[in-house]
C-alpha cells in the first residue's frame, strides 16, 4: 500500500535519482518534476530515465521567462550581493523551482515534496519549500543520507537499474541556471571565456532602465537590439561570457555556520549590477539610497538563507521596489577582457545638476552658506578632542 505521493525536484543526475528509486522502496508514489531554468540539459532524455526508474509521472516545466521577470529583476533593483562579492544565482533559482514544485503538489494532491539538497544546505532548501500552500516536507535526515550513499555505490546502482557514470562521478557540487553556474575546480568555466583569450574588442552597449528595471539593451556598433527580459538577459549573457566577465572564486558562510568555497560564473548578472549601479546613484536621493543599501545587505542575506517568502522578506522587496520609482534613464557601458566600464548615463529623472556643482557658476548654491555648516558639524569634533586631551 502506498505511503503517499511525493513530487521530488528531479535533476535526471544521479543523486535524484538514487533519491527516486529510494522513494519508490519505501512504499511511495513518486511524481518527478524538472524545471527549466536555463541549464543545459537534455530534458528528454531526463524524463525517460525517470519514467525508466518507477516515476509515477514526470512534469518538465520551462520557468526561465518568470525566473528572470520575478525573481532576478528583484535581485537586480535591490542590487543584491551576498558578502559583498556572490551574486546569488543559486539562492535566487530555489524559490522559483520551489514554487512551481508546490502548485503542482497542490494540482496531484500530492502529500509530500522532496528534494536533493545535502544535509549541509538542505535548511535552506526547506525554508524555501516553506510556502504557505505547502502540506508536509521530506526531511532527508541522517540515516537516510547512509542508505543513499550505499544506493548511489557502483553495485547498488548497478543492482537497482540506476545508469552508471562512464567515469567516476566528480566530487564537487554543480548548479547550473540562467543567472549563473557554480561549480569547484577553477579549469571547468562553462559560461565564460578566459579574459586573456576573448576578443581584442570591446562590445559596446546602451541599457534602458524604467523602475529599476532594464527594458532594452542595444549593441551601439552593430544594432542588436533586445527588449523582452528573457531576451535581454540571454543577450547579455552572451556578451558577458564572450569577454570572461563575473568570473569569482570566494569562501563564503554559510547560513548553518561553515564556510564554504564556491566558483561561480555569473556573467550577465555582473553586466546588468554595474548600470544598475551607476543610473542608481545618478537618479536617486543620498538618503533614501542609504536606507536601501542597507535593504539590500539584508534582502540578499535572507535570500541567501532561503527565506524568499518570509514575511520579512516580502516586506524588504517592498520598500525596495518602492525606492526604484525613479530608477530610470540609459547607461552606456563596454564589456572587455573581464571588465564592465561605464561610459556615461543619461535620464530625464537625474538629479545630477552641473551647474550647481560648477566651480564656475555659483548657481543656488552660497559659498557663505559653508561656514556655518562646518561649525555645527564640527561641535561633537572639537567635545571629543577636548575630552581626549583631559583624559591624557
Amino acid at each position: 500500500m502506498s505511503k503517499g505521493t511525493v513530487v521530488l525536484a528531479y535533476s535526471g543526475g544521479l543523486d535524484t535519482s538514487c533519491i527516486l528509486v529510494w522513494l519508490k522502496e519505501q512504499g511511495y508514489d513518486v511524481i518527478a518534476y524538472l524545471a527549466n531554468i536555463g541549464q543545459d540539459e537534455d530534458f528528454d532524455a531526463a524524463r525517460k530515465k525517470a519514467e525508466r526508474l518507477g516515476a509515477k509521472k514526470v512534469f518538465i516545466e520551462d520557468l526561465r521567462a518568470e525566473f528572470v521577470e520575478e525573481f532576478i529583476w528583484p535581485s537586480v533593483q535591490a542590487s543584491a550581493i551576498y558578502e559583498d562579492r556572490y551574486l546569488l544565482g543559486t539562492s535566487i533559482a530555489r524559490p522559483c523551482i520551489a514554487r512551481r514544485q508546490v502548485q503542482i503538489a497542490q494540482k496531484e494532491c500530492a502529500q509530500f515534496v522532496s528534494h536533493g539538497a545535502t544535509g549541509k544546505v538542505s535548511v535552506c532548501a526547506q525554508c524555501t519549500c516553506s510556502l504557505p500552500e505547502s502540506t508536509v516536507h521530506v526531511q532527508v535526515s541522517r540515516p537516510v543520507h547512509l542508505e543513499l550513499a550505499i544506493l548511489g555505490s557502483e553495485m547498488g546502482m548497478a543492482k537497482h537499474g540506476i545508469p552508471v557514470p562512464v567515469t567516476p562521478k566528480a566530487p564537487w557540487s554543480m548548479d547550473a541556471n540562467l543567472m549563473h553556474i557554480s561549480h569547484a575546480p577553477s579549469d571547468l568555466y562553462l559560461m565564460t571565456k578566459n579574459p586573456e583569450q576573448s576578443p581584442n574588442t570591446p562590445d559596446m552597449l546602451e541599457m534602458e532602465f524604467k523602475s529599476g528595471k532594464p527594458i532594452k539593451v542595444s549593441h551601439v556598433t552593430d544594432g542588436t537590439t533586445k527588449d523582452t527580459p528573457l531576451e535581454i538577459f540571454l543577450y547579455l549573457n552572451e556578451v558577458g561570457g564572450k569577454h570572461g566577465v563575473g568570473r569569482i572564486d570566494i569562501v563564503e558562510n554559510r547560513f548553518i555556520g561553515m564556510k564554504s568555497r564556491g566558483i561561480y560564473e555569473t556573467p550577465g548578472g555582473t553586466i546588468l549590477h554595474h548600470a544598475h549601479l551607476d543610473i542608481e546613484a545618478f537618479t536617486m536621493d543620498r538618503e533614501v539610497r542609504r536606507i536601501k543599501q542597507g535593504l539590500g545587505i539584508k534582502f540578499s542575506e535572507l535570500l541567501y538563507n532561503g527565506f524568499w517568502y518570509s514575511p520579512e522578506c516580502e516586506y524588504v522587496r517592498h520598500c525596495i521596489a518602492k525606492s526604484q520609482e525613479n530608477v530610470e534613464g540609459k547607461v552606456q557601458l563596454s564589456v572587455f577582457k573581464g571588465n564592465v566600464n561605464i561610459l556615461g548615463r543619461e535620464s530625464p529623472k537625474s538629479l545630477y545638476n552641473e551647474e550647481l556643482v560648477s566651480m564656475d557658476v555659483q548657481g543656488e548654491y552660497n559659498p557663505c552658506d559653508a561656514s556655518g555648516f562646518i561649525r555645527i558639524n564640527a561641535v561633537r569634533l572639537r567635545e571629543h578632542h577636548r575630552l581626549q586631551g583631559l583624559n591624557q
